[in-house]
């Protein structure tokens, strides 16, 4: 098949730091072109990738200071990606409402990857293309009513997970993730307070979230109990998940997914997570962490955390969230739209053919 795939061009493909919905592209690209499709890959320009790379800015938006007015970019991107349409047997969008209005310009197909969760403003321009093709990312996400073809989990490359059989001494707690109110980071501090534990948090401080960050985090990052090792690689970042007793995903919002849970035990290291959006669907209950009703709750299952099977986490990930098992899911929603395009179009064509046969007998 020929395949665009649009990427968010706030971050590089695969990002260099954060960024999971750019990691999920390049996973699927990547395996994509593996298994012999010819793909095209539309995101920033320092973006990596095994497919045809088309870049509409030279470098991740995020890193670019000279950028005043990102959603112009997406524009042209979108733009520059439908005015091509026609070399494609496919486009696969990751980018949500940006592609929704061309893709019904054109005659090849667009199948949509929802990566985030509704607000009330945004289900109203959704609802409006219905119809159109959609995969969630989890089953927790389908709260609009749409067209959805399939649930596809991401996936990860396991081998980039190195497995830890022990935590490292002394232990710790890890908190990975945007520090914003929705991801939690101020329960993850009270949660290791509550519960006397120490405390290694990582990821990045967006614009919007500088506030938050300086007036409810930073004043209890001690560098003791509590630890801010900063926006991380993904090497940093592997280590301090493997080396971790437990992850802790302490969300405030529906989230979509949740990268970080399958990370983490792929390399062993149980999550206690609190049960909201797809958490249920992703931690096995009592077996590859535990999934909580409220915040203190999350602290006091800290030692039956401690008693689960680390292999079985490692696993669990291996059986369920893979990069294969990831692109099997999207190679058979491919391979379901264009056969209904081809019967409709089939369809279409005998019904023209009828009618122009009946109007051939009437004169």
């Amino acid at each position: 098949m020929k395949i665009a795939q649009i990427a968010p061009l706030w971050e590089r493909v695969p990002p260099s730091t954060y960024g999971g919905i750019e990691l999920v592209v390049s996973h699927l690209t990547d395996e994509l072109v593996r298994r012999g499709h010819d793909v095209t890959l539309f995101a920033s320009g320092d973006s990596q990738t095994l497919a045809r790379l088309q870049a509409t800015h030279p470098r991740a938006l995020r890193l670019d200071p000279n950028i005043k007015e990102g959603m112009m970019y997406e524009m042209l991107q979108a733009s520059e990606v439908y005015q091509q349409a026609e070399e494609f047997d496919i486009i696969h969008s990751h980018v949500g409402m940006w592609s929704l209005a061309l893709a019904n310009m054109v005659s090849t197909p667009t199948v949509h990857t929802l990566h985030g969760a509704f607000t009330n403003d945004s289900s109203k321009v959704f609802t409006l293309h219905r119809t159109q093709p959609y995969i969630s990312i989890s089953d927790a996400q389908r709260k609009a009513d749409l067209n959805y073809v399939s649930t596809v989990y991401n996936g990860i490359k396991i081998q980039d997970y190195p497995f830890v059989a022990e935590p490292k001494e002394p232990p710790y707690l890890a908190f990975l993730g945007r520090f914003s109110p929705e991801k939690g980071p101020q329960h993850a501090i009270a949660i290791a307070k509550q519960a006397g534990w120490r405390l290694k948090m990582a990821g990045k401080v967006d614009v919007v979230d500088v506030e938050f960050f300086e007036k409810e985090i930073a004043p209890l990052i001690d560098g003791k109990q509590i630890e801010y090792l900063g926006e991380v690689d993904h090497a940093a970042k592997v280590q301090l998940l493997a080396n971790a007793s437990i992850t802790l995903f302490p969300i405030t919002w529906r989230e979509p997914f949740g990268l970080v849970m399958i990370e983490s035990m792929a390399t062993g290291t149980p999550v206690i997570g609190i049960n909201m959006g797809s958490v249920p669907e992703v931690i096995a209950h009592g077996k590859t962490g535990f999934v909580c009703q409220t915040y203190e709750e999350m602290a006091d299952m800290i030692p039956a955390a401690l008693e689960l099977n680390r292999q079985t986490c490692r696993e669990y990930v291996e059986n369920r969230f893979t990069v294969t098992q990831m692109v099997d899911g999207y190679e058979a929603v491919y391979e379901k739209i264009l056969k209904d395009r081809t019967q409709k179009n089939g369809l279409i064509h005998a019904l023209r053919n009828s009618l122009e046969s009946i109007a051939s007998v009437k004169l």
